[in-house]
């Protein structure tokens, strides 16, 4: 632990504890200090799960505490400021998804970011979902010839569940994911189309179109109101396409209380019988999946202040990302495509 970075996070709800707090804690190369919370029901939470960390009354206090990294994981709404409100006390940064509101305001942060020279990158943890890792792996060994469409879906059926006001919608919150993803597949896009709909001011079903300069068009699915949820990708290409049901288990484990540390080597296997499959025709045969690693990010990141690596997420996949997304609204309220 001499050479590990010291680490603090910022909100302790269901995205802090459940998504960062058990990878910062198992990552090798990372003094998990404590977190920034002032809620008393949040403070007994963190006291009574992880009792050798301490609670912060601010991202100051914690830098004065010795931190040189911090996690943000907050409501959307609150990830721009506090975003820069570290970055103004010297330290690095991770911000989960959504990265903020909009393209503007995420190029306000990653400016500062630049301007006081610190590490800036966004926690699009599903770029290491097994499943994601099966298809970069099929598309880069030739498995499927030249792609031609990508099709995503995060789908679930809650109708009685309004979208989290924390996540900023369901395009935001589930969007961030999709488009990054297809975004890194398939290069950036030029011409987006979108569909949304919802109660009161939050979207919880949308449907996003984009062509990418490549050719490849990706179709991408999000919604609380699928009763028949899609296949989570069918990625179809001139020599075959592969398809997989359901969604990546890392979530699963996490939220069973289960962390990297306590799983090694076996963090991130798919049972076999949830593999995906490579269909010719009428010929189909069963593809391994990879494994999930998620277990990467932070111990990536630490390298990364440390001079040993590049951050995970580049701020600029961020930002071609938020530009997407805010077309997709832009084209949601006209019904026409828009051109990036």
């Amino acid at each position: 632990m001499s050479n590990a970075v010291r680490f603090g996070l910022v909100g302790y709800g269901a995205g802090g504890r459940i998504f960062h707090a058990p990878l910062l804690a198992s990552a090798e190369n990372v003094e998990f200090l404590g977190v920034v919370t002032k809620s008393p029901e949040r403070r007994k939470e963190l006291a009574d799960e992880r009792p050798k960390l301490s609670a912060f009354d601010s991202i100051a206090a914690l830098a004065e505490a010795g931190a040189e990294a911090v996690a943000i994981s907050t409501p959307a709404a609150t990830h721009a400021p506090l975003a820069k409100e570290a970055i103004a006390l010297g330290l690095h940064v991770v911000v989960d998804k959504p990265f903020a509101m909009d393209c503007a305001s995420a190029r306000s942060v990653v400016q500062a970011a630049r301007e006081a020279d610190v590490l800036l990158s966004v926690y699009q943890n599903r770029r290491l979902d097994s499943d994601l890792l099966t298809v970069r792996k099929l598309i880069k060994d030739g498995t499927l010839g030249a792609v031609r469409r990508f099709e995503s879906r995060f789908e679930r059926w809650a109708p009685d569940r309004k979208p989290p006001a924390a996540g900023g919608g369901t395009l935001l919150d589930f969007g961030s994911h999709l488009v990054d993803q297809a975004l890194l597949l398939h290069g950036p896009a030029q011409r987006v189309y979108a569909e949304m709909r919802g109660s009161g001011d939050l979207d919880d079903d949308f449907f996003v179109a984009l062509h990418h300069v490549g050719g490849v068009e990706s179709h991408l699915w999000g919604s609380w109101r699928q009763a028949a949820p899609g296949p989570r990708f069918r990625v179809t290409g001139t020599t075959g396409t592969y398809i997989i049901d359901g969604i990546d288990g890392q979530e699963a484990v996490l939220k069973a209380g289960k962390s990297p540390a306590d799983l090694g080597e076996r963090w991130g296997i798919e049972q076999e019988h949830l593999c995906g499959r490579l269909y010719r025709g009428e010929t189909s045969a069963p593809i391994r999946t990879e494994r999930g690693r998620w277990d990467t990010y932070y111990p990536t990141f630490a390298h990364a202040v440390r001079g040993d690596a590049l951050v995970p997420v580049d701020p600029a996949d961020t930002l071609r990302a938020m530009a997407v997304l805010d077309a997709a609204r832009q084209s949601a309220r006209t019904g026409e495509a828009v051109r990036l």
